[in-house]
């Protein structure tokens, strides 16, 4: 075994700044694309709510603008400052609301929604009646991203119990054949359904933009629970208008890259079940580039190993699925990458390899790193004293398997800043040509590129976590259902 401790990988921002810190690095050298044609100069949005909900969006938002003032703590970096956005700050675009482009739902509309008893109809009209409400304010006045502030009653009504899920996520039953009816979970639903759209939408809770407003539960995924609690009010500010930010077209950071660097495609593959759990799992992808620039794809259907029941796919699927991916990213840049990195949830068998490198013979591309992630790795390491290991903290059981702390104390911050006694990430190294380090150190900056959280220690990289989201709201689009490709339709 052996232990090494990586640094903290900078991002780069506009001006050619860089920074360990997303908010700090925001704040002293603005956005990535800031002084670009494209980067957005405003960012226009549309609301749907309840009289209540719209007006305390549209209070909260004009506070903001203005700054919100920095969290009191012994840990000034972990909770700084929101310094307000505008034409003359280091956030240069603003947030518009106009009374013309929201649509304030009636008491009268709520009640009727209210009056449905059975939830998973309740999630499916509610979800309905959103998207038409967006719909009609999109067709007049054509905003950059689309807004769903939900009531506090359509909220609770829709709450599920935590303890209605187990372990795995999936909703309990004494069936062993699980019968038990499918039970619908509104943000993915939601998701799924606006991309009709055309439109980026946003789901913001009341808790958000008022504090005293007890935080609800719209999803049924526990993972999606953990972190319930409420963050400071200038922590809600930057995670809101960074995640506007990018949907409305804007790049606020990417990874540093060096020019020597060969170009990296990024590949995350995941899998998910059918709505009905009838089906074999279902891959997924995502594609990113160093300026986090994601592209959806919806791969074949897979098939569970004899040997360790993970799931796998066909080689002419392997093959179609990264051809595809490669195609995609031709597409959004003229060119194809010098280098692929696969991150996969489950181990590459035989037959995967060779339907990926079939492809990769197809296209050109000598070199590619195949690796794999496993959340159900047991193996931790133990600091003397009250704070868990550092982030950046590897530990090699071997030359092929790997522990990699994402989450842990950050001296930066002065503290852990977790609630919990961090997980590492343990991957595997299943095919590759950079060292195990240098991989590690570039798994490390990919979970700093999730555009919903300016917090830069998340636990996944972002091919990862993007790939389980994506499953997450793929299983509600149908077969002939219009599907985006980017990934801020899905954020």
């Amino acid at each position: 075994m052996k232990i090494e401790f990586l640094q903290e990988p900078e991002l780069e921002f506009g001006n050619g700044g860089r920074h360990i810190d997303i908010r700090f690095g925001m704040m002293h050298y603005k956005p990535l694309d800031y002084d670009s044609t494209s980067a957005p100069k405003e960012i226009k949005l549309g609301i749907v709510g309840s009289s209540e909900t719209v007006e305390g969006l549209e209070i909260w938002l004009e506070k903001c603008s203005q700054g919100i003032e920095a969290k009191k703590s012994k840990q000034p970096y972990l909770f700084p400052e929101f310094p307000g956005f505008g034409e003359e700050n280091n956030l240069p675009a603003p947030i518009r609301v106009d009374s013309r482009r929201n649509a304030v739902i009636s008491n009268k509309d709520i009640d009727k929604l209210l009056q449905i008893q059975d939830v998973n109809t309740l999630i499916s009209e509610t979800v309905k009646f959103f998207i038409e409400e967006l719909r009609y304010i999109d067709e007049k006045t054509s905003p950059d991203v689309l807004v769903c502030a939900l009531p506090e009653s359509l909220l609770e009504k829709m709450s599920v119990d935590e303890e209605n899920t187990d372990s795995n996520n999936q909703p309990t039953s004494n069936n062993e054949n699980n019968q038990k009816e499918v039970e619908l979970d509104f943000r993915d639903l939601f998701k799924a359904k606006a991309m009709a759209l055309r439109k980026p939408t946003q789901i913001i809770l009341p808790s958000t933009y008022n504090a005293a407003k007890k935080k609800s539960k719209i999803s049924k995924n526990k993972h999606k629970q953990k972190a319930q609690t409420i963050q400071d009010e200038a922590t809600r500010a930057w995670n809101f208008y960074t995640a506007l930010y990018y949907k409305a077209l804007g790049t606020p950071w990417r990874l540093v890259r060096d020019s020597r660097d060969l170009t990296t495609c990024y590949v995350g593959i995941s899998f998910y079940k059918t709505l009905d759990r009838s089906k074999l799992l279902t891959s997924t992808a995502q594609i990113f580039n160093e300026r986090g620039e994601g592209v959806i794809l919806r791969g074949g259907q897979a098939e569970l190993s004899k040997d360790d029941r993970q799931p796998y796919l066909p080689a002419s699927d392997a093959s179609e699925l990264l051809s595809n991916a490669l195609a995609m990213y031709r597409r959004e840049h003229r060119n194809l990458p010098a280098r692929v990195v696969l991150h996969k949830t489950s181990r590459f068998i035989p037959e995967e390899f060779e339907g990926f490198q079939d492809a990769l013979d197809k296209h050109g591309i000598d070199t590619a790193e195949f690796i794999s992630f496993d959340n159900r790795g047991g193996t931790r390491l133990f600091r003397y004293g009250k704070y868990p290991p550092l982030r950046g903290t590897l530990l090699s059981l071997d030359n092929y398997t790997h522990v990699l702390y994402t989450r842990g104390s950050v001296d930066f911050f002065s503290t852990y800043p977790g609630m919990y006694v961090p997980r590492p990430l343990k991957f595997r190294c299943e095919s590759v040509e950079e060292t195990p380090k240098a991989l590690a150190q570039e798994i490390l900056a990919l979970t700093k590129m999730n555009w919903n959280n300016t917090q830069f220690d998340r636990g996944e990289p972002i091919t990862i976590r993007a790939a389980r989201q994506v499953g997450h709201i793929l299983k509600y689009v149908g077969k002939n259902d219009p599907l985006e490709f980017h990934y801020r339709f899905y954020m």
